[in-house]
């Protein structure tokens, strides 16, 4: 049935018509209230800025999660310590005891027949070891701590202020929008929050430790040292994929607006698979890093996502030729 555009009953009100320059107006004020949420949102971070890159280092913590437990050894200097570093049985015999021996060394001297030898003491307490806090982030300038710190507030702002800004464009979208339109933008928002969710969930926990991992083992394959990073390079690289996988995870919600517009149907989702997967790829590169490692990594959610989407297709029309066929409609 069509909408009449004089039906006010479904929550329009078309004799409340704005000029050009009053929504203009209005679009203004909330863009203004949105940076200032963000701004707000945006120093908050920067006051917090060491738990935020503590939450971001987290998958460093977590690359070893599918490796075999190995020894590690560190050495404590005074208040310097050094490692842990893996080492092999064979080199560190003392260290077969266990099934996953950390060993922290406190090293000194000692004389002995008048000359000053180095010295090993095995700490009380070696749960201070830590096997998987391998990889050290550093600043190799005296501005890269500013630039890290207000890198990661730009994002940590722009999440912690989303349901301002938010608040703030719905206010100047939806009274142009009926009550049907407003449930159903509600409904597709909700899909692509828990969607875009779900995609930094997946990348925080179980990508990024496995595309970290990976760069590592790779940078050994090639010969290089590999446990030394910049920590701009760290955050940015982060901060990247997961906020890239996130976007990524609102194919499906694109893909099935489409379809439910009457633009695509299940069977053209089909034929354009091999298309699909070459796409999945251009957008690993694109929201991620452009590298093989995070593009499979991202490629692969993707286009399971996207097979999803083509069931879901198939659903929808399934139930529409079903329900016409009980209202005794012919259907071809």
């Amino acid at each position: 049935m069509a909408i009449d555009d004089n039906d006010t009953s479904d929550g329009a009100d078309p004799g409340s018509q704005k000029s050009f320059w009053a929504h203009l107006d209005d679009l203004r004020s909330a863009l203004v209230k949105s940076a200032m949420a963000v701004g707000v949102g945006l120093l908050l971070c920067l006051c917090m800025g060491d738990r935020l890159v503590s939450i971001l280092e987290y998958p460093l913590h977590r690359m070893d999660m599918f490796e075999k437990p190995h020894p590690t050894v560190a050495f404590q200097i005074g208040d310097t310590k050094l490692g842990p570093y893996p080492v092999t049985l064979e080199q560190f015999p003392g260290l077969a005891e266990g099934k996953d021996p950390h060993v922290l060394f406190h090293v000194g001297t000692a004389l002995v027949n008048g000359r000053q030898i180095v010295t090993l003491t095995p700490d009380s307490a070696p749960q201070s070891v830590s096997a998987s806090v391998r990889v050290k982030l550093h600043n190799f300038s005296p501005t890269e701590a500013f630039y890290v710190a207000f890198h990661v507030a730009i994002y940590g702002g722009l999440v912690l202020s989303a349901p301002f800004w938010v608040f703030f464009m719905g206010q100047f979208i939806l009274p142009a929008l009926h009550i049907r339109e407003k449930r159903a933008l509600g409904t597709w928002l909700a899909w692509g929050t828990a969607l875009f969710l779900a995609g930094v969930a997946l990348t925080y926990f179980f990508l990024l430790p496995i595309a970290l991992r990976a760069s590592i083992e790779y940078s050994q394959l090639m010969g290089f040292e590999a446990y030394d990073w910049k920590a701009d390079d760290y955050i940015g690289f982060v901060t990247k994929f997961i906020f890239g996988m996130g976007l990524g995870f609102q194919f499906p919600v694109i893909v099935l607006l489409l379809v439910k517009m009457g633009l695509l149907t299940h069977q053209q989702l089909g034929h354009y698979r091999r298309h699909v997967i070459v796409l999945c790829l251009v957008l690993g590169a694109v929201l991620t890093t452009p590298e093989v490692i995070t593009q499979v990594a991202m490629a692969v959610p993707l286009y399971i996502l996207y097979e999803a989407s083509i069931w879901i297709a198939w659903y929808w029309d399934w139930k529409k030729r079903k329900a016409a066929r009980l209202a005794g409609e012919n259907v071809e």
